[in-house]
């Protein structure tokens, strides 16, 4: 299934139902179809073959997003280029992708004068809302006649996503149509999608709050097969959140969660009316065990975990709403740690250092096969032969399939820390500390010790109008996970350093302590 599929088989069950919505105001799966009908045409006159790169720079916007099916229809490569980076971050991206155009919105135009002389290859630029200078707007560029033109094979690349240079230089992971309707494959078979008769024909309704640009884009795939809304929000904020979803009878939607703990301090969570909701996701970063079995009482039984990775994009494993139950009804609090199980169109195992794979119950590195694979990461064929040795892809997380099936992630291989000899994964100790009611969300790193090697350091933040003695915490960890893994040295900060997505950056955090 090609990417522009998923727009056309929305049209195919309704041309005049609402795609895009933002602020009330919706682009109608006809209007969505026919400008990317226009931008494939417009494409093909600015000389943009087939297979060149199309960088798209804008914050969460239905234009910006429609465009990325017009990319499709031309059989261009979508790049999504994330606007709270840098000129130098977005510049560097834009030159690895070999970008030749690139849509933006007039907000970003400054962001754009500073990387166009860093980028001689950037022959046609187009300015999504209004014209800039010599750049036309969208809609100037879009004038003259439209052509059709053939999807593009399974197998060849149709996105290329970002790593972040967090590591050094970032790396273009290589997404064919093949690894999205694989995702959306998975998403469809096993999470909820039920008729409600609260919403409109039984579509499904998403509301997309986190960037388009990551894991809330490529969700929107599987929900436009269905016919389904996607109402867009500009920009990140709670309040606005809970007012539209019974607004527009919201059914699925996708948080990380560190803006899930925040959903669960709002004094207007009790008083919302949340009962449209069927899947509500979770992922992107571990979530606490403690939070998440709030977060199935004061938001409701339809939490639902996926794990995944821009190499395979979502839905490595999965856990549905009814998952997160036993039999009985009661919460299954040994599961909540987990990430689900594999996916039905996925193969996940677990490897030793030396390439063998290990048994149930084991701890190893986590490694999977499977249609959802990258194609490999562009122009960098070392990088892919690492990433794929002995056969499967390897994640980088540390973790281990239990007797059920139940994938646990105890680590990031570089998060690992070693002191007096044990090994001490730092998400099992965090998991320990976001049971304490005053932490809201924590860090924890190790620092060099001349007694330990490593000594296991946490930093927190502590929830609103509470306090903590560092004694106290110690011991509070200690009492769950013992003495070893409790941590040696507690900082407590107004706030953590967070990443474009809201992620905690250990590495900001350990220069930090170091410096």
């Amino acid at each position: 299934m090609s990417l522009v599929a998923y727009l056309d088989k929305g049209a195919s069950l309704g041309r005049d139902a609402p795609c895009l919505t933002l602020n009330g105001t919706s682009l109608s799966y006809g209007d969505v179809q026919d400008l990317s009908r226009s931008v494939a045409g417009a494409l093909a006159r600015s000389g943009v073959a087939a297979g060149e790169k199309v960088g798209i720079l804008s914050g969460n916007d239905p234009t910006a997003f429609a465009t990325v099916f017009g990319i499709a229809r031309r059989g261009a490569v979508w790049c999504p280029i994330n606007p709270r980076n840098s000129a130098g971050e977005n510049a560097e991206l834009l030159d690895l992708f070999d970008c030749v155009c690139l849509f933006y919105r007039s907000p970003y135009a400054e962001l754009v004068e500073q990387m166009r002389p860093h980028l001689p290859q950037l022959r046609v630029l187009v300015c999504l809302d209004a014209p800039d200078g010599a750049v036309p707007s969208l809609q100037a560029w879009l004038a003259g006649p439209s052509e059709g033109f053939d999807p593009t094979p399974p197998d060849d690349t149709v996105m290329i996503v970002g790593t972040g240079g967090t590591t050094g230089r970032p790396k273009g992971v290589q997404l064919t149509d093949r690894n999205i309707e694989t995702m959306s494959a998975l998403t469809l078979m096993g999470y909820p999608f039920g008729p409600d008769a609260a919403s409109a024909g039984g579509r499904p309704i998403y509301l997309a709050m986190a960037p388009l640009t990551h894991a809330a884009g490529v969700l929107c795939f599987p929900v436009m097969a269905l016919g389904g809304e996607v109402v867009v929000m500009a920009a990140p904020d709670l309040d606005e959140f809970l007012a539209l979803v019974p607004r527009h009878r919201v059914t699925h939607t996708f948080l990380p969660p560190t803006l899930i703990y925040m959903l669960l301090a709002h004094e207007k969570l009790a008083a919302t009316d949340l009962t449209s909701l069927q899947c509500f996701w979770y992922g992107a970063a571990p979530m606490s065990p403690a939070r998440l079995e709030q977060a199935l009482t004061a938001i409701g039984p339809v939490m639902a975990q996926l794990f995944g990775q821009s190499e395979a994009p979502m839905m490595v494993s999965m856990m549905p709403p009814r998952d997160h139950f036993r039999p009985d009804g009661t919460v299954a609090r040994e599961r909540l740690a987990s990430a689900g199980r594999p996916g039905p169109l996925v193969t996940v195992a677990i490897m030793g250092s030396a390439g063998s794979l290990l048994a149930t119950g084991e701890r190893g590195e986590i490694v999977v096969r499977g249609s959802l694979v990258m194609a490999g990461y562009y122009k960098d064929p070392e990088a892919t032969a690492e990433a794929s040795a002995h056969g499967w892809h390897h994640t980088g997380d540390i973790g281990y399939l239990d007797d059920s099936g139940y994938l646990f992630i105890v680590d990031r291989a570089k998060d690992m820390v070693i002191t007096g000899g044990f090994n001490v994964y730092s998400a099992e100790v965090e998991q320990a500390l976001m049971e304490h009611p005053a932490v809201r969300d924590c860090a924890v790193v190790g620092l060099p010790d001349e007694k330990w090697g490593e000594r296991v350091t946490a930093v927190l933040q502590l929830q609103p109008g509470t306090s903590v003695s560092t004694q106290e915490i110690t011991a509070f960890v200690k009492a769950r996970i013992g003495s070893v893994k409790a941590p040696k040295q507690v900082e407590l900060w107004p706030d953590l350093p967070r990443s474009k997505v809201g992620k905690v950056l250990k590495t900001d955090i350990r220069a930090t302590l170091l410096s």
